[in-house]
Formats: C-alpha cells, structure tokens, sequence
C-alpha cells in the first residue's frame, strides 16, 4: 500500500519566512519513498484574510453582532478594504514606487496606532529611508486590521499565534475541549475552507501537524476535528516542540478524539514507523517514541532500541510547496534583532543538533532537543545550503541552533569562502571566549551579519549558580569583538533567577548600560525567569531555595512551573523599570540617566563601577 502524507504548519507561526519543521520532514520522507505534500496553513490563512473581499466580510460580521470596538478603524472601513490588497503587496516585495504611495499622508487611513505614532515617526524612521517608513506604516495598517478583528470577530485571533491563552499551561485537556465544541468563528471558517481546498487536491492517507508553540495547538486540532468528521479514513499525526516540551506525561485520552497518533522528539523516525504502520508493514506495537490510545487509554508505543537516523546522515530540508512568494516583511519594533525575526526572508537549518554546553541550571536540557548533541561536516551543511537556495530563491540563512558551536561555525564560514557561497547569515552562540577578533573577521567575511546570545542576569555569582559557563569579563569581550567586524549582538536578558536579589537586579541592569555604552551590544530582550518541569531548577527546587507550587498535573500538558523564591526580590515589580531603561539604551540615549529614575518606587544605587566594562575591554588588549 502506498501511503500519501500530508504535512501541515497550523496558524500561525512566523509570516515572514516559511517554519521549518514540516520542511525537514518532507526532505527526509522523500528519501525513504514516502510520498508528501506540504502546506503552510499559517501563511495561507492570513494571506486569505487580508484581502479585499474577507475585510470586507470581517466588518459586515461586526456591524451583525453588534460590535464597535475601535471606532477609528470602524468609522474609515472603506479604507481599509480598498488598500488591504495594495499594503499586503508592498509588505510582500518593497517594492520603491509603491511605498512613496504609502507614505504619502492621505493615502493610508489613520487608525489607532497611526495616530499614536505620527508624531515621531520622522524621528524614529527618519534615518531608514522610503522603503522602512512604507514598510512600518504598512505594517501599522495591517496591525490595526488584526486588532479589530480580536475585539470584534475573534478574541483568539493574532499574527503569531491562535488561542495561546488556552494552550499555554494547560495542565488538563477540559478547556480546550469545551472550546473545541463551540460554533466555529469566521477565521476558522475561512481555515478550514483552505484546508479542505487541499484535501480535495489528493488522496491522503496520513496527515500531520506540526504544533511548535501553544499558539498552534488549538488551529491544529480544530483542523483534525474537520478531518475526522469530513474525511474519517485519514489517519492524523501531531508532534512538534510543543508536544516534545509539555505532552511527556499525556495520560488523557480525549485528545485522540481528534489524532491518532502523538510523537516525541525528532519526527523522522516516528513518522516513518507510523506510515509503515498504516500500509500495514509493521505492527502497533513496532511504533516508536509514538503515543496511540487503545480502549481509551493511552499507551505509549516505543519499541526499543529507536532506530536512529543522526544528525549528519539527514538530507536537506526540502521547501518544495511552500509559497516562497506569499511571506511577509513587517516592521513593528525597534529593536534591531526583533526585528530579523519578522522582517526578510530567512531559510532555516540547524548546524548541529542540541546543544553542546547542555548546562544551563534554567534550560530544559533534559529534553532529546537540547540533551541530544550530534554534528555533522561543513562540506555537508555546504551542500544542504546549495540545495535550499535552489528550491527556494532565497540567500538568507537563520541558523536555529541551541548553541552553534564555535568550532562547527570556523569550518562552515571557511568552507563557504572555499566554495564560494555567498549568504547572509545569523546564528545562536554562546558567548565562548572561542570568538576571538580574527575567528569574528572570518565569520563576518563569509555572511555572518547578527549573532544572539544569553547573558542572562549580569552577575557573576549568578552565572556561577546557572552553571552558564561565563562571566562578565569574558561577554564583554566576545561581544565586543564581533561588534567591530560590524556583526550585531543580541543579549538575552533574565531577571527573577532564583535568590537574585534587589542589589543584583540592579547591578545588572548597569552591566547591560555599559556594555551599550562600550558598543558590546546592540540590542537585547530582558524577560522573566521561567522555571520549567524540564529544567534542573524545576527538578531540584531546593538545590536554588525555591518552592514549587503548582499547577497540579491533571493528564495533559506540563512545563511551566509556578514558584516561590523566599529569599529572592519581588521580581516581577522590575520589569517595567528594567525595559524602560532597555528601550533607551536600544536607541543609544538615557545613558547618564541614574538607574534609580527608571523605577517607581526606591531602589539601591548600582555597586559596581561605572568603568567596569570599560577596564575589562582595556585588560584584554
């Protein structure tokens, strides 16, 4: 029996380039016979949606039900629906005579956040030119259509995600199953009509949904719901980083009211092991790393030992099918590498696979995803990197590893100057004193343009207890050296780690102050810390003087943790204070502003020096 897959990314995920998952599946399935056809679902849907016809239909459903949220957007609808088309196609192609258009100042109605922003936006963009100011205004636009469309025809609707707040920690499967039964909205209308569109188009024997973010898992099982009714013979699979993250102890078997199959880790194996099954070569109990439900409970299928396909023994992703043409570029931010996640397009590969540090006290490293470290050769990545920008046009290249390793990066940029490859590249790093200035000039000669990294809270007793395996001094100077081969750097930042104190929150934030100041970063992100079911923190709570408080585990999903840090700050009162400084410091003012001003309400002055940066980079020379 030939077996016919169907690979789905369910809305939404990222729109400015395609998410990779469904693409390396279909690279390795396509080497083993399997026959497969991929979809975006997420790109497609929200393509569908901002069209002249459908925004046209979103507030002719609001004028029905009554609903009025936003005037601004709902008093100037004719505008929107008559420039929804010529906005979605400069976002597509930038295209210089379209966006003199767009910025002109009666051609783009003012909405609510065009209003907010008109005042400054000669300040903020002035320095980027026609194409970012159309670009930014256009997005604007765009934005303003999607928060009509949550206030008044779908509160679950939003441009990354769909029903995150019912996905996310969803220790039992009730919720999702009560709005599973609910009437569907015009956006999930509009998605199952696309769906089936495609199910029309062939003959489907498997169809599986990759589900990477909480924000995909309620599309993904609205769309399997159709399928079940609509097409009960097709058998249906979901796997992907949230179901590897948060469904390792499923014990409910309502979920497989709507698949059949669940899958843990990597996809290839499973996957192959589940077609197998369907053409009936293997038997159930063959399956592996593969949760079924049988007389209603559910089993996990892991026949043993796996059969392991390692990382340098894969194919190449394969792109074939996925709508190069339709992704967007949105401006929204001003951060400078927020905005490489939603602006160009970039086709995704991992250099390795995991991590090789896998240390980290805050980071679930006890997952197949991080824990699993394997590697490959330069000539092969090389070969992959060919093989992608033929399928696909594009020269760009976000590398998403945990951690690209040093070693691997000095091979691949040399062997892309050896074969003269030309691409733009960017990657995840550890701040490792590896990165020395001559390693950054031959990264940044063979494309490299950005790296990110975690520096997480700048406190080196703090570093220590993460088990980060880097101090201050040695990000100061790594940064630094790839800030003068003009590579940006991207600082993660944490604060709210187990025992930080007051002193320590604000000593950090005067770390990150100097290293803007000593140009060692250009932008950064703070969040919160978050302990996971995964992480070392979360198994062994004590070991970091915390106390683990729920959510109490009903059957479904787990990971994120609720604590108590007895000896620690009042964390979340930061957050504020710590990103109004941050935003500053992004656009290179507010540094001799005293920390203190940026919070509401007393805090210590910093204990470190105000040349500390600075006598760490000057040590080095």
């Amino acid at each position: 029996m030939s077996i016919h897959t169907l690979l789905i990314t369910p809305p939404f995920t990222q729109l400015n380039t395609a998410y990779p998952a469904t693409a390396y599946i279909k690279g390795f399935l396509d080497s083993k016979g399997v026959k497969t056809t991929q979809i975006d679902l997420s790109i497609e849907l929200f393509t569908a949606i901002f069209t002249k016809d459908f925004v046209a239909a979103i507030f002719k459903q609001a004028a029905m039900l009554g609903h009025k949220e936003y005037p601004l957007v709902l008093n100037l609808q004719q505008e929107y629906i008559d420039k929804v088309d010529t906005v979605m196609s400069y976002l597509r192609n930038q295209e210089v005579t379209a966006a003199y258009q767009i910025v002109h100042k009666d051609f783009l109605p003012f909405g609510h956040r065009r209003v907010l922003l008109e005042t400054d936006l000669s300040n903020d963009f002035g320095k980027l030119g026609i194409l970012d100011k159309a670009k930014h205004i256009a997005t604007l636009f765009v934005e303003e259509l999607g928060d009509f469309i949550n206030a008044n025809i779908d509160e679950f609707f939003s441009f990354t995600r769909y029903a995150e707040q019912i996905a996310r920690a969803a220790s039992s499967f009730d919720t999702l199953d009560t709005y599973l039964k609910y009437e569907t909205t015009l956006i999930e209308d509009e998605m199952l009509y696309l769906l089936n569109e495609q199910l029309q188009k062939d003959t489907y024997n498997l169809v599986c949904f990759t589900v990477p973010f909480p924000g995909n898992l309620f599309s993904a099982l609205r769309c399997a719901q159709f399928i079940k009714e609509h097409y009960p013979k097709v058998k249906i699979a979901m796997g992907g980083g949230y179901c590897n993250t948060e469904l390792r102890r499923l014990s409910d078997p309502r979920i497989f009211n709507f698949v059949d199959f669940i899958t843990l880790d990597d996809g290839e194996g499973p996957l192959l092991r589940i077609t197998e099954f369907i053409a009936g070569n293997i038997k159930q109990d063959q399956l592996e790393r593969t949760y079924v439900c049988v007389d209603k409970e559910v089993v996990y299928a892991d026949k043993t030992p796996n059969t392991i396909f390692h990382h340098k023994n894969l194919p190449a992703p394969s792109y074939i099918g996925l709508p190069t043409e339709k992704y967007l570029s949105f401006l929204d931010v001003k951060n400078p590498m927020h905005r490489m996640w939603s602006d160009g397009k970039w086709n995704k590969l991992t250099i390795s696979h995991g991590c090789y540090w896998k240390k980290c006290s805050f980071c679930d490293v006890t997952l197949d995803y991080i824990g699993n470290y394997q590697n490959t050769t330069a000539d092969d990545l090389v070969d992959k990197i060919e093989k992608i920008i033929s399928e696909t046009g594009i020269t760009g290249f976000h590398f998403v590893d945990e951690a690209a390793p040093p070693k691997m990066l000095k091979a691949l940029a040399t062997k892309l100057i050896e074969r003269k490859v030309y691409i733009t590249w960017w990657t995840n790093i550890r701040f490792e004193k590896t990165f020395t200035q001559e390693l950054c000039a031959l990264l940044s000669k063979s494309g490299c343009i950005a790296v990110t990294g975690g520096l997480e809270v700048a406190s080196d007793r703090l570093l220590l207890k993460m088990k980060k395996g880097v101090d201050i001094a040695q990000v100061a100077n790594v940064t630094k050296a790839f800030s003068e081969e003009n590579i940006m750097v991207h600082a993660y930042l944490m604060f709210g780690f187990p025992t930080e104190t007051v002193q320590e929150t604000i000593d950090s934030l005067e770390v990150v102050r100097q290293l803007f100041y000593n140009n060692c970063i250009q932008s950064a992100f703070w969040h919160q810390f978050a302990c996971t079911s995964h992480s070392p923190v979360g198994k062994n709570p004590e070991e970091f003087q915390i106390k683990i408080t729920g959510p109490e585990f009903k059957g479904f999903a787990e990971n994120d943790l609720y604590h108590e840090d007895p000896t620690g700050a009042e964390h979340h009162l930061y957050s504020e204070g710590l990103n109004k400084a941050l935003n500053n410091y992004l656009n290179y003012k507010g540094f001799e502003i005293p920390l203190q001003r940026y919070f509401n309400f007393k805090v210590p002055t910093t204990s470190i020096s105000n040349r500390l940066i600075k006598n760490y980079l000057l040590a080095s020379k």
